[in-house]
């Protein structure tokens, strides 16, 4: 049956009580056996200890080597705590503090029995079933009560026995467990910490990994309360805070296998990237794993981060040194205590008989043998004199944890002091109410206590007894100058504090060396995550008009804007016009300066010889009309390239169409009146009507009102106005998008505007046909069609171009091109063909443009009619000559250099 972890403590110590209790207390009534394995100061107060004196046993053994730092060292500092407040007049007056200290043997369930001790107080016992041999009642020597334990040091170890101790409401101080289970206030009420947990730790080394730069990591724990609780607060806290991930998550075994160290390496080779390797792990598994490292050619490929269990020893990275270079190593903030180096040098077999175990230090420390006891140590060592001196004839150094023992002990004698001040006030020793001290009110005088410690630092709790976080990080460095050493590169107390300038790694530089899946994308490219693995991604640039939104994503820019360079953001798309120095601008105004300078030219000479007779023939009224529409033709050119605003678009829309209508309107009435006369000569002498100037003029203004009203009323229906069109020139690459300063002239509406002088022109050309056999000596009709076939050709060829490239890039500029060209292409045929012959004989043949005899309309329409009836007669004859009267009748009349002008000056054609 599945048990949540409370529930199965907990049974594990109901079945431990039925079975181990009875033992226990059957020990316990030999006096000798009860101190053979422990250490008892008297006292008024008698305070526990858990220490481990021994190494884990091996083979059924439940101690095995003796420990002198973690195990001795420490054991001192809690005597040497104990004298000093037993002497301190201000601290605990007229109160002494004594000791019952245990050895643990590192091993949970050991020590668990060996806390039995401390309890033995408060179990009543029942000794009415026991008889002695000789059947007297038997007599229990009363134990030590215990009213707070300090210890113990492995984290499992304080786990296993806080769980017996809050049965007893004993209160408990560790001064080296610093698993984050042991954070649980619900499950461990009674236990308190003088060391920060390994949460703080976590966060610590979080911080460390985040500011290297480093997403991609491993980790490595030993199996264990320690290793497994570091690892997953690490774990949990990485994922609440996010930006780190962790590539592989694996475990040192208890009892490794042989190979184990070599499978896990390659193990943390599957994933290359994460070089940085976060470890919980006791100094065994890091030398191994350090060692197995070396043997598979890996220096300099891993990244260590090693908790308080590496921090600054030198037995991890003995003969490792060159895979170990670089490591980065945390240790909680501590100070060397001087008093206690003096204290433990001075002591020695004489004076130091309270600690059980001090011999057994001392044939270890120094190498030899005491008497009797030394024939159970290997070898032929040289027998103690008893004169050998710590640090004189050893090595001596301080171990880490000696500052938090004492810190340990100072808190629990500040509490019973401040519990003594309240409950015994002016009470010399200790009053009747601290006869049987209460372990839940003394709890709360431990969580209270505010004192500096041995090195200096406020020893405090908070509400679930842990102490504040302070740290120093270590980086293991090798330099060319220096042996290998820890040196210190910053702290951490709730905050990162790292000197990165001091930072040395393996090549030898201060360059950070990496650990992540994923480069950092570049800028406007988005994070394709892979599915699972938030630190690894692909990325994947942002196209077309999108812009990178977020580190994930990327969005669409507003219609009118485009990607910046990084395409980290949007910009308005630049807006452009048809400039005047532009080709496109450059060619149609050439050809327009050149037409109005032909137009006005033409004018200039039309007005100086406006009475003679070639000028007459030619209509001067309606010349004048044609003339103003060539003109304007060439002028639109200017409309069109100018920057459009709200007058030139509205004077586009005037003169976009009116030129053309004027010019054909003013042709059409010619032709239809050539048309009119000779038609109307077929039936009768009698001229038709409206064929004076007058009547030709209303005719065509009249055309032309047709042209302003529908002007007119596309004002009214749609107002002219600017716009910027983006999509003319929304290419596929952003950077060459462009917005196109337009007036807002659809294809439809200019289409429409063009459409009635299109079909001006059309009805003109069709009149031009059927005027084409008139003879030229009479009129204008053959220059006229020859002008509306080209014409026509001009805008046949326009209507393709200017619709064919709608989709161009460059639509704006061919099209106004296209159109201005056409205008004055069309104005240029109408120029050259009907005035630029009259003008050369103005100016060069003078002698032609001179008065003829008038000849009635009846003589001329006769003339004409004959002349076409012998045109088609002349078909039939060899080589097609024909010879009439008329022609002959004509020629006496006429010089044979000079050509005849009618002049019609009653009904001038």
């Amino acid at each position: 049956m599945d048990m949540d972890p409370v529930s199965r403590t907990h049974c594990q110590l109901i079945i431990f009580f039925c079975y181990w209790l009875p033992v226990s207390l059957q020990r316990v009534e030999t006096p000798a056996v009860e101190y053979a394995h422990s250490i008892r100061l008297d006292g008024d107060i008698i305070l526990g200890g858990l220490f481990p004196v021994h190494t884990r046993g091996e083979r059924g053994v439940p101690c095995g080597e003796l420990k002198k730092e973690k195990g001795i060292h420490r054991l001192e500092a809690m005597l040497f705590a104990i004298d000093l407040i037993n002497k301190d007049p201000e601290l605990l007056p007229n109160v002494t503090l004594g000791a019952r200290i245990l050895d643990t043997c590192s091993r949970d369930t050991y020590a668990l029995e060996q806390s039995l001790t401390f309890v033995q107080a408060l179990i009543e016992r029942d000794g009415s079933d026991v008889r002695c041999a000789n059947g007297d009642l038997p007599i229990f020597t009363k134990p030590d009560k215990i009213v707070g334990v300090i210890g113990a040091a492995a984290s499992s170890v304080s786990i296993m026995v806080a769980n017996i101790l809050r049965l007893f409401k004993i209160p408990q101080i560790s001064y080296a467990s610093t698993a984050p289970e042991l954070s649980d206030n619900s499950r461990y009420d009674f236990f308190s910490r003088v060391v920060p947990p390994d949460s703080y730790q976590a966060q610590a080394m979080l911080d460390i990994v985040t500011a290297m730069g480093w997403n991609y990591v491993s980790t490595l724990a030993s199996e264990g309360n320690y290793g497994e609780s570091g690892v997953e607060a690490f774990v949990q806290i990485s994922r609440e805070m996010g930006g780190v991930c962790i590539a592989q998550s694996l475990k040192i075994p208890r009892e490794p296998r042989l190979g184990e160290f070599d499978k896990i390496i390659r193990r943390l080779l599957e994933t290359p990237n994460a070089r940085a390797v976060i470890m919980f792990a006791n100094e065994d598994d890091i030398r191994r794993v350090l060692d197995a490292a070396k043997r598979t050619n890996q220096t300099g490929h891993f990244l260590w981060v090693g908790s308080d269990s590496w921090g600054s020893k030198i037995s991890p990275v003995l003969q490792q040194e060159t895979v170990a270079k670089g490591a980065i190593t945390i240790l909680p903030k501590r100070a060397t205590v001087e008093a206690f180096d003096r204290y433990f040098r001075s002591r020695s077999l004489s004076n130091n008989r309270r600690n059980v175990w001090f011999a057994e230090f001392w044939e270890e420390n120094f190498g030899c043998r005491l008497g009797m006891h030394g024939l159970k140590r290997p070898g032929n060592l040289k027998k103690c004199t008893g004169l050998e001196k710590v640090g004189r004839d050893s090595s001596y150094e301080q171990e880490g944890k000696v500052q938090f023992v004492m810190d340990a002990v100072y808190a629990m004698a500040h509490a019973l002091h401040r519990m003594h001040k309240d409950y015994c006030f002016g009470y010399p020793g200790l009053c009747p109410r601290m006869s049987n001290i209460n372990g839940k009110e003394l709890l709360g005088y431990i969580r209270s206590v505010n004192f500096n410690g041995s090195a200096g630092t406020p020893v405090i709790f908070n509400q679930n007894g842990d102490a504040p976080g302070r740290y120093d990080i270590f980086q293991y460095q090798i330099t060319n100058k220096s042996t290998p050493e820890y040196k210190v590169i910053g702290q951490w107390t709730n905050k990162l504090h790292l000197n990165v300038e001091a930072m040395r790694w393996q090549k030898g530089d201060n360059a950070f060396p990496v650990s992540v899946c994923s480069v950092p994308c570049r800028m406007g490219e988005r994070k394709k995550i892979v599915k699972g693995v938030p630190c690894c991604w692909h990325c994947e640039r942002c196209e077309g008009y999108h812009f990178q939104a977020s580190e994930f994503s990327c969005e669409l820019c507003p219609y009118e804007q485009r990607p910046d360079r990084n395409r980290t953001g949007c910009v308005p798309i630049p807006i452009i016009k048809l400039e005047w120095h532009s080709a496109w601008a450059a060619v149609p105004m050439f050809i327009a300066v050149l037409g109005i300078l032909a137009t006005s030219f033409v004018v200039v000479t039309f007005v100086r010889y406006n009475d003679t007779p070639i000028v007459r023939a030619s209509g001067r009224e309606m010349s004048y009309v044609l003339l103003t529409g060539i003109f304007l033709c060439y002028a639109i050119t200017f409309l069109m390239i100018a920057t459009p605003s709200l007058a030139v678009c509205s004077f586009r829309r005037v003169f976009l169409g009116l030129g053309m209508c004027f010019s054909y309107a003013a042709l059409l009435t010619k032709t239809n009146r050539i048309h009119r006369i000779f038609e109307q000569g077929k039936k009768s002498v009698a001229a038709p009507r409206f064929i004076s100037p007058a009547s030709q003029l209303v005719i065509t203004f009249s055309l032309i009102s047709v042209q302003l009203l529908g002007v007119f009323m596309w004002f009214a229906v749609d107002p002219p106005h600017t716009v910027v069109d983006y999509g003319e020139q929304r290419t596929s690459d952003p950077v060459k998008a462009r917005g196109v300063l337009k007036c807002d002239i659809s294809d439809l509406s200019l289409i429409c505007s063009l459409g009635y002088s299109i079909l001006l022109m059309v009805t003109c050309t069709v009149y031009a046909i059927k005027t084409r056999g008139v003879p030229e000596t009479f009129n204008e009709a053959k220059p006229i069609g020859f002008t509306m076939y080209t014409t026509c050709i001009i805008w046949l060829a326009f209507i393709p171009i200017f619709f064919g490239t709608a989709q161009s890039a460059e639509r704006m500029y061919i099209q106004t091109s296209t159109l201005t060209i056409s205008l004055s292409l069309s104005a240029s045929v109408s120029l050259g063909m009907l005035y630029m012959p009259k003008v050369y004989i103005i100016i060069f043949h003078p002698e032609q443009n001179v008065p003829k005899r008038k000849r009635s309309f009846k003589a001329i329409v006769t003339a004409a009619t004959m002349s076409g009836k012998l045109v088609t007669k002349g078909g039939d004859r060899p080589n097609g000559e024909v010879k009439t009267e008329l022609c002959e009748s004509m020629e006496t009349n006429t010089s044979s250099t000079k050509t005849t002008y009618v002049s019609y000056s009653n009904h001038a054609i």
